[in-house]
């Protein structure tokens, strides 16, 4: 069984500042926005019709996703 590579990442100062930054944005700007507005859908009611609980998931999803990748291109 191959052992799996770390992909590595090589970056300029300015660009681990830039991931760094927008890791943060993301962490304590978009995380806790995007709970406000799963917060605000919730209270619409019924979830399985409500459009704007969807558009807050997947929006959550995004940016769980990109915090993912940025910390992970910062690691390696």
């Amino acid at each position: 069984m191959a052992a799996k590579q770390q992909q590595q990442y090589q970056l300029t100062q300015e660009g681990v500042d830039k991931l760094r930054d927008e890791l943060k944005e993301l962490k304590e700007v978009k995380r806790v926005e995007n709970l406000e507005a799963l917060k605000e859908a919730r209270a619409q009611g019924d979830l399985s019709e409500n459009a704007d609980y969807d558009a807050a998931r997947n929006e959550q999803a995004r940016i769980e996703a990109r915090i993912a990748e940025i910390e992970n291109v910062l690691k390696n």
